[in-house]
């Protein structure tokens, strides 16, 4: 009885070998699977690592190379985020990839007007009121001077919310900012939470753009908004041309003269030209199940901002 029962052992370990050697041959392959850094070919391991890098190079140097690249027109492209947006009181927004605060900020400041705009209109129905009556009218709207709203910035970066958060002490920004480091992919928060997800230049950056899409159809409540800002494909053919001069021949040289730091620059305009197209793009956001799914071209198309509805 020994014998056979020594060969079944045997035959049993050999099987279990058998499907470990499988299993990590798998796992070997799933861990090379390729990806794209710009125009380089890496392991998807390795462009979060080189990524992460980018943005911890270039996060002191980030605004006012925003500013050198895109001439300052990029301030327009994030205020017309804004308007689109239309912030209400109480909202709850997540701005993935938003470091240092450029979407936020706005936010906070888009809510602080309508705060104001309706303090006089109140006031002005009530031209009876004495001065103390005033004074106390103003007194209790700064106990909610942003009436409930408030905005957490998401970055995977440290060093980018490092610099956000300084960013936003200089700027007086003390009220309805949450900084959380966190991953687009993987996202720290609870299913159902927001009322609007935005993502302004960062979408491109992630490995796993689906995977970064259905997060953010996780988090937000049902009714709630996506919004991407992104650089998109020019539909101007004499300014695409022009683009592209200016974005290999010039940028990168902005990043070594102003941040001592070329590629990483080269990586960012690379980065632009692997992006999906609008109408591409577009697909990817209704596949994870937003609806309404539409686009707006902003200079000619040199960014785009795309806008689903979690129904």
């Amino acid at each position: 009885m020994a014998a056979p029962m020594r060969c079944i052992l045997r035959g049993r370990l050999c099987w279990v070998r058998g499907m470990w050697r499988c299993q990590k041959a798998a796992y070997t392959e799933d861990a090379r699977k390729e990806t794209h850094f710009g125009f380089q070919t890496v392991s998807e391991e390795e462009k979060g690592e080189k990524v992460y890098r980018v943005f911890e190079n270039v996060a002191h140097n980030y605004d006012i190379m925003n500013d050198a690249m895109s001439l300052g027109v990029h301030r327009f492209w994030k205020d017309w985020l804004l308007q689109l947006m239309k912030p209400t009181p109480g909202m709850q927004l997540l701005d993935v990839a938003g470091g240092t605060g450029d979407i936020a900020f706005r936010f906070i400041n888009y809510i602080r007007a309508q705060r104001e705009k309706w303090i006089r209109q109140e006031l002005k129905l009530q031209q009876d009121l004495s001065w103390p009556d005033i004074s106390k009218t103003y007194q209790n709207k700064e106990q909610s001077s942003l009436m409930g709203s408030r905005a957490v910035i998401c970055d995977i970066n440290k060093e980018m919310l490092r610099v956000g958060l300084q960013k936003s002490l200089r700027l007086g920004y003390s009220e309805g900012l949450s900084w959380v480091a966190g991953d687009a992919e993987e996202l720290p928060f609870d299913d159902d939470k927001f009322d609007v997800y935005t993502i302004a230049f960062g979408i491109r950056n992630v490995t796993h753009i689906e995977q970064a899409l259905q997060e953010a159809y996780r988090v937000l409540k049902p009714g709630g908004r996506f919004l991407c800002l992104e650089f998109s494909q020019v539909n101007n053919p004499m300014l695409s041309k022009l683009y592209d001069i200016y974005s290999f021949q010039v940028i990168p040289v902005l990043g070594e003269v102003i941040a001592g730091d070329w590629k990483s620059y080269q990586y960012l305009v690379e980065s632009i030209r692997r992006f999906p197209s609008q109408e591409e793009f577009k697909a990817l956001i209704e596949d994870v199940g937003f609806c309404k799914v539409n686009y707006h071209n902003l200079t000619n198309g040199v960014v785009a901002v795309h806008s689903g509805f979690k129904l």
